[in-house]
C-alpha cells in the first residue's frame, strides 16, 4: 500500500512540475553569453553556427544606417528594412529582430502576420492607422485599430493578421521590434493569390465568394514584396 501511495504521489508531482515548466517561447533559451553567427558556415542548425569566440569583435554587435530613408517607389508605397542576424551577427540566438518601415503618403503595409513573433510598433514620424484582427475561433474576427502619431506605440500579438496605413499627406516612418530571430512573414494577398503553383481558382472562388474569372485575374497580378535585407 505504501509503495502504491508513493507511486501515485510521484505521478502527481510529475504532472504538477510539467504544468509549471511549460512555457511559450518562439526561440530557444541561451546556453552561453552569446553565439555570434558564422555566416560562412555550412553547418545546418536551428539558426546559425557560432563563430570562433577569438574572432568576435564589437562590429559583430553593430549596425549603422537605420536612420537612412528607403525608397517607397513601389505599388504599396512602403519599404521594410529588416535588421536581423544577417546584418548583426551578434543577434544569433538572442531572439531579436528589428525593422524600419518607410511609408509614402497613402502607403500601406498590407495585411500580414508573423507566425513566430509578436511585434512592438513605434511611430517615429508621421501619422499612421494600424490594426490587427483576432482569430475567428476566439473573439470572432474583431478588429482592434487605432490612429497613431509620432511617439505612439502599438503591439501586435503573435500570429494575428495586422496592417499599417499612412493616411496623412506626408511621409511616415516607424520601427518594429520582434521577439524572435526569425519572426517570419506571410502577406495575405501574396500567399493566397501569388502562390507557386497557384491554388485552384475554383477553391478561391468559393472561399472569397467571387467568380473564377476574377480569381484568375488576381492570380496574374504582380504581388510585390515591400521588404529588403540590403
Amino acid at each position: 500500500m505504501s509503495a502504491m501511495i508513493i507511486l501515485i504521489a510521484a505521478s502527481i508531482a510529475v504532472v504538477v512540475i510539467s504544468s509549471i515548466c511549460v512555457v511559450s517561447s518562439p526561440d530557444p533559451g541561451l546556453l552561453q553569453d552569446f553565439c555570434v553567427a558564422d555566416l560562412t558556415s555550412t553547418v545546418l542548425v536551428n539558426g546559425y553556427a557560432c563563430k570562433d569566440r577569438l574572432l568576435v569583435t564589437p562590429d559583430d554587435f553593430f549596425f549603422s544606417g537605420i536612420d537612412q530613408p528607403r525608397s517607397t517607389d513601389n505599388q504599396l508605397g512602403s519599404n521594410i528594412t529588416v535588421v536581423g542576424v544577417d546584418r548583426i551577427p551578434g543577434l544569433n540566438t538572442l531572439g531579436l529582430t528589428i525593422a524600419r518601415i518607410d511609408f509614402a503618403p497613402g502607403g500601406v503595409n498590407p495585411p500580414h502576420h508573423h507566425p513566430r513573433s509578436s511585434e512592438v510598433f513605434t511611430v517615429v514620424e508621421g501619422v499612421l492607422f494600424v490594426g490587427f484582427i483576432t482569430t475567428n475561433s476566439d473573439t470572432g474576427n474583431t478588429l482592434y485599430a487605432k490612429k497613431l502619431q509620432k511617439g505612439d506605440v502599438f503591439a501586435f500579438p503573435q500570429g494575428l493578421i495586422h496592417f499599417q496605413y499612412n493616411f496623412g499627406g506626408k511621409r511616415a516612418v516607424a520601427t518594429a521590434a520582434f521577439g524572435s530571430q526569425s519572426p517570419g512573414l506571410s502577406t495575405v494577398t501574396n500567399a493566397v493569390f501569388g502562390s507557386d503553383p497557384s491554388v485552384p481558382a475554383a477553391i478561391l472562388a468559393k472561399a472569397f465568394q467571387l467568380n473564377e474569372t476574377t480569381i484568375e485575374w488576381l492570380q496574374q497580378q504582380n504581388w510585390v514584396q515591400n521588404f529588403n535585407y540590403n
